[in-house]
């Protein structure tokens, strides 16, 4: 079953050491990054302890500026195994500089660390996420993006508590230092270990010439995913993320003292459930999109982050102080579980929604550049991320809001960022409606589809049985299918948006429109000479009493201009559903049947010379079978 896959890949040798590897690295650099801010907080006085803090952050977020744009290039010209363990053993040595400088106490020796920290995540990035499509099938990638963010968020949780903890024992007379040292070698060394059983991963352009400019790389690789809407607002959402998740995560220790009145415990429990709400969330995606790159997911999350974040800001300005700051204080006051599971729901819908998004972006992006891509992503996500601390200055130091009132700032502002990227790239409204559709009214199976061609032209005959058959076919097959239909069902409301999303070309017969005849025929023909999957209903028309009507011939006419391999499918059980004409008319009689279980079938293609219209009868009325 489609749910087990991405637990099956921490058995496999193509994803379990990479999966160790990132985590140990996600954990180590917070446990340093934190043991040193925890440390600068109650060693020095408050003002020049902030000053140090706001610097920390900045030095380990600069090097995503300075060497993202190289990251990506090196990792698109070389082995990604091989340049992990030159990274991973760079990690070594950082680590040893690290502790040296946390024995020294010197806070500029330890601001120096977090920089060539910051440096080894920056080259690290490109590699993390390019590596993955090289490594698993397509089916996989879903799971293996939900792994890898799980991964991601546990060991960034799972440092800032280490090293927290550790951090309040390197008093004198102490032994947090030696036990942070520890941790940090230990973790570096497994890290290096662990990276030396990761596959090979060969270069996509092993002849590429290195760009060290940071700056025209940058606009260049821009300027060159500007040109796939799909992938440049895939890059614009997963940023918006990284600054919602920032804002949110950023507030969570103040919006616990000074909202809830709760101690550290509590900020440690919001954390973890922000964690585990991401890590829910990602492993949901592999089972809501049955192992495929379900864009539909990123619409219900982007929904999802904005309705909890509302509520977490009505539930946290609702809330009464608590008298004593304890766990114990917080279970015990009205509003608690609503906080929490807000919190939660903001990581489930934040994997729902980010798990796609990187999914698509690494399946699209073309494998010469992909690293270059993902290293462009990984400084949008730095700048947005930066964009999050200056709206929080803005909103709750100069224009004196509340955290509530700016979690209710933040969560309308996802909303506009959301309609903002639907609009430009329509293809996640689209598949949203699908994915409802699929997965509320119809039951649907699948059997046959590896037999579509995965690239190239193709022409896809099938039977019409109702006005939703173009949205399941279209569910069913993961390859971008352009329908020729029916005019008067193409400019069905609602239904029109979806059509023309995808490209659509409306047809109508000869004798009512013989400019849009022609002009459908040669939209065709341009459409497969572009490599595009195409389908056609042979019918003509919707079935009026469940039986499989006369192919046109239309069909030859396609075939006769573009000779083309097509592939006979037939759509089973759909008859009598709420939207086909059983018992009278779509839309205006109730049928007997709402819900429905459909089966998507897909024949042996068949190739042009022999595909004459009632041979393609006759092979789709085989697949269909006697269940209408």
């Amino acid at each position: 079953m489609a749910h087990r896959t991405q637990f099956q890949l921490l058995t496999s040798r193509r994803f379990l050491p990479f999966f160790i590897t990132q985590f140990l690295g996600a954990f180590n650099d917070n446990v340093y990054k934190n043991a040193l801010i925890v440390m600068i907080a109650f060693r020095l006085v408050e003002s020049e302890a902030n000053a140090l803090i706001n610097l920390a952050a900045g030095l380990f977020i600069l090097p995503f500026f300075l060497f993202s744009a190289s990251a990506g290039q090196l990792a698109d010209k070389f082995d990604k195994s091989r340049l992990i363990r030159l990274i991973k053993f760079g990690e070594i040595l950082i680590g040893a500089l690290g502790v040296g400088a946390l024995y020294s106490g010197s806070h500029i020796f330890c601001l120096a660390v977090l920089f060539l920290l910051g440096i080894q995540s920056a080259f690290f990035g490109p590699v993390k996420y390019a590596i993955l499509p090289q490594a698993l099938k397509r089916s996989e990638l879903v799971g293996g993006n939900a792994l890898v963010e799980m991964g991601t968020f546990v060991g960034i949780l799972a440092g800032t508590i280490v090293g927290g903890l550790l951090a309040g024992f390197t008093g004198q007379g102490e032994h947090g230092l030696f036990y942070l040292g520890l941790i940090i070698m230990g973790a570096a060394t497994f890290g290096y270990l662990s990276s030396r059983w990761i596959p090979q991963s060969p270069a996509p352009t092993p002849n590429l010439r290195i760009n060290p400019n940071p700056i025209t790389q940058t606009s260049k690789i821009l300027s060159t995913t500007a040109k796939t809407p799909s992938i440049f607002y895939a890059i614009i959402g997963i940023s918006w993320f990284w600054l919602l998740g920032a804002a949110y995560l950023t507030q969570i220790p103040s919006f616990t003292k000074n909202v809830l009145g709760g101690d550290e415990s509590l900020v440690t429990l919001l954390l973890s459930a922000f964690t585990i709400g991401i890590a829910l969330g990602s492993m949901l995606c592999e089972r809501l999109s049955d192992g495929h790159i379900e864009l539909g997911l990123v619409p219900l999350g982007a929904a999802g982050l904005t309705l909890a974040g509302i509520a977490l800001s009505i539930a946290g300005g609702s809330f009464t102080e608590l008298q004593h700051p304890t766990l114990t204080a917080f279970f015990s006051s009205d509003g608690a579980i609503a906080i929490l599971s807000c919190i939660v729901l903001l990581g489930i819908f934040g994997g729902l929604y980010i798990v796609p998004l990187y999914a698509m972006m690494q399946d699209r992006s073309p494998r010469e550049i992909r690293a270059q891509i993902i290293s462009v992503n990984n400084i949008l996500n730095a700048l947005f991320m930066v964009v999050s601390a200056l709206l929080g200055i803005l909103f709750l130091n100069i224009l004196d809001a509340t955290i509530p009132q700016f979690f209710l700032i933040i969560a309308l502002m996802n909303a506009a960022v959301a309609i903002f990227v639907f609009t430009k790239v329509p293809e996640f409204a689209m598949r949203l409606l699908i994915w409802m559709l699929s997965h509320t009214m119809y039951r649907v199976k699948h059997q046959g589809l590896e037999r579509i061609p995965a690239e190239g032209p193709a022409l896809i005959v099938c039977n019409h049985v109702s006005y939703v058959d173009a949205l399941l076919l279209a569910g069913a097959v993961r390859r971008p299918i352009r329908f020729i239909m029916y005019k008067p069902i193409y400019e069905i409301p609602v239904l029109h948006f979806i059509f023309r999303t995808g490209r659509a070309i409306p047809i109508c017969s000869k004798s009512q429109d013989p400019v849009g005849y022609e002009q459908a025929f040669r939209e065709i023909e341009q459409g497969l000479k572009n490599g595009d999957l195409l389908c056609i209903f042979p019918e003509g028309q919707l079935t009026k009493d469940g039986e499989l009507q006369p192919f046109k011939a239309g069909i030859e006419k396609i075939l006769e201009r573009t000779p083309v391999p097509v592939i006979p499918m037939a759509l089973r059980g759909l008859w009598g559903s709420f939207f086909s004409h059983k018992g009278g008319h779509a839309f205006n009689t109730w049928p007997k049947r709402f819900w429905s279980r459909i089966c998507v079938v897909a024949g042996t293609p068949v190739e042009a010379p022999e595909a004459k219209a009632q041979t393609l009868h006759d092979e789709v009325l085989e697949l269909r079978g006697k269940r209408r």
